[in-house]
């Protein structure tokens, strides 16, 4: 990761922040999301509680990302009419070696230049949020000092790959982010999850916003890490009361996400890659091992069985911290090869390659 803290001082000195005159700004950026956008625009343009009117008090920018399907369309539905709605184009995205941004933060600093609110929401197209959660949103920051809030959604899976891979992906960030640590102004450890990222306007604009961490892929942890450098409080949390989104629709596209992400997210990729597999070997190998060999006395084979109920208790253990339902949770185990191999592939894409794909482009890697 390149160093915010210097950058956010050279920024700070150069660009005044500008005057809040809503509540809130809602920041979409959207590339190729036609699929998607619909639900998150209607669950987002149906937040009407008491005094918290649109226009009013907040603010929806929709910023389209060089889309080549209908999303552009379907933004620009959503505003004639209505006020407090504006859909921006991004500008032009330099992929160079002197290009400062990748395609999500260059439409969130778009975004933030335009925006008009004291709180900027920085939300994903594949999101849908639950009534009122905009205004509770404010509210849980202020109460807890934090200038920067995220939630992690209720995640919407389809498939049999999706249901067992995705658990143990959650579980595992769930024990690299403790979401308790992350919230300790005395912890170091800073993370955000990009699906829904509240920041107070000062704090994000003071250390340089998306500008800062234009070129990080993971620009979620990346503006999280500098506001918590900034000594700004961060409070983060699973949302499920909140909202919910469904990443991927299919096994190709849940393949090249998690290839872009899981070597930037896990500090030893193929570390877990080995213990994850060797989990499954033990999960499978130990009880055909204590049926198959008839030399074993009940001694041998009760050792056998409780080394095997410790490795199944410890597996599901750690899944449970992904709060995925019971179900998805059991045929995780049956997930383990394609995870390994993602990890895998990801620490592969990272190390030797140096560089990731995703929606038609391709970025070079930095921590």
């Amino acid at each position: 990761m390149d160093d915010t803290g210097s950058a956010a001082a050279k920024f700070e000195e150069t660009t005044p922040t500008p005057a809040p005159q809503l509540r809130l700004s809602v920041i979409v950026p959207a590339r190729n999301e036609a699929v998607s956008l619909p639900a998150c625009l209607d669950s987002l343009l149906s937040q009407s509680e008491p005094g918290f009117a649109l226009a009013a008090q907040w603010e929806l920018i929709v910023v389209d990302d060089d889309s080549s399907d209908a999303t552009p369309d379907i933004a620009r539905a959503a505003a004639p009419g209505r006020e407090g709605i504006v859909v921006l184009a991004a500008p032009p995205l330099d992929l160079t070696d002197r290009g400062g941004f990748t395609g999500k933060t260059n439409a969130c600093w778009a975004g933030a230049q335009r925006s008009r609110g004291a709180w900027l929401l920085f939300t994903d197209a594949d999101t849908v949020h639950e009534p009122g959660d905009l205004s509770r949103a404010i509210h849980e920051a202020e109460k807890h000092h934090a200038a920067l809030l995220s939630y992690s959604p209720r995640q919407l899976v389809t498939g049999f790959w999706q249901r067992a891979v995705m658990p143990l992906v959650f579980s595992e960030l769930a024990s690299v982010y403790p979401p308790k640590r992350v919230s300790d102004p005395s912890s170091p450890l800073a993370a955000a999850n990009g699906q829904f990222v509240l920041v107070e306007r000062d704090a994000y604009f003071s250390v340089g916003g998306h500008r800062v961490v234009g070129k990080q892929i993971l620009e979620d942890v990346a503006l999280a890490r500098a506001i918590k450098r900034a000594h700004y409080g961060i409070r983060f949390r699973y949302a499920p009361d909140a909202l919910a989104t469904r990443m991927y629709r299919t096994l190709p596209e849940m393949m090249e996400g998690w290839t872009k992400n899981l070597a930037l997210l896990m500090p030893r990729p193929l570390l877990l890659a080995a213990m994850q597999t060797l989990q499954l070997l033990l999960f499978f190998g130990l009880p055909v091992l204590a049926l198959e060999l008839p030399r074993l006395v009940s001694l041998q084979r009760g050792a056998i069985l409780l080394v095997w109920l410790r490795t199944t208790w410890g597996f599901y253990h750690r899944v449970a911290r992904s709060h995925f339902p019971v179900a998805d949770q059991a045929v995780s185990i049956l997930g383990v090869p394609l995870f390994a191999a993602l990890l895998v592939r990801s620490y592969l894409h990272r190390r030797i390659n140096k560089s990731v794909g995703w929606k038609g482009r391709t970025y070079k890697v930095e921590r």
